[in-house]
């Protein structure tokens, strides 16, 4: 299915989030975006997902219908992005950079990675519900996403004692390998038997 929406590319979506006054990052965005096309509460809608990355009641206010056309339009590249990554099986964590190099670069990575985990994946997967009826390979398997966010925070607290971070960088880099083996997985297993039926709009 081809889509309508272009997605606008990273430097221009982070902009236009800003516009917005959205206190959710942009990496935490696409990856519960991810979780949320793998999601298999299929009442859940596109419009719901996006209200989620501002506190309750604290939603942007679109004056006009073109106005809210083009918030929507610019989100849903995102999201019909986000959907070729999975369909793809491609879905990454954003890239270390050189955050690797030092121990203020590793807290700083350590707080980004348990935020595209846990409030990003597990929580787009959820989609809102707590009792969702899953197979219990899948539900290991998100149990485990969840255990391996607090992996993240262990190793931060590490950062302060330690004389080299070596073994620290390297950890949180396997660490980063079993996420993406593990969401590869999923996707693999549960959506892509269905995918075709997981193409979501706004309406």
């Amino acid at each position: 299915m081809e889509s309508q929406n272009k997605y606008l590319g990273d430097d221009k979506f982070k902009k236009f989030l800003e516009h917005y006054s959205c206190p959710t990052p942009l990496e935490i965005i696409k990856l519960r975006f991810a979780g949320s096309i793998c999601s298999p509460n299929l009442e859940l809608r596109p419009t719901d997902v996006i209200s989620s990355f501002w506190e309750p009641g604290k939603s942007p206010r679109l004056e006009t219908k073109d106005e809210a056309d083009l918030f929507f339009k610019f989100f849903m590249g995102l999201w019909d992005e986000m959907f070729q990554q999975v369909k793809a099986n491609k879905v990454h964590l954003s890239p270390a950079g050189n955050l690797l190099s030092s121990k203020e670069g590793i807290a700083k990575l350590c707080a980004v990675r348990f935020a595209e985990v846990e409030p990003g994946f597990v929580e787009g997967f959820w989609g809102g519900k707590e009792d969702l009826k899953l197979p219990s390979y899948l539900a290991q398997l998100i149990d485990s996403l969840t255990e391996m966010s607090g992996v993240y925070n262990t190793l931060a607290k590490k950062l302060d004692k330690a004389e080299n971070i070596t073994e620290i960088s390297k950890h949180l880099a396997y660490t980063d390998t079993m996420v993406e083996k593990t969401i590869a997985f999923i996707i693999e297993n549960s959506v892509l038997p269905r995918i075709e039926s997981l193409q979501r709009v706004v309406h």
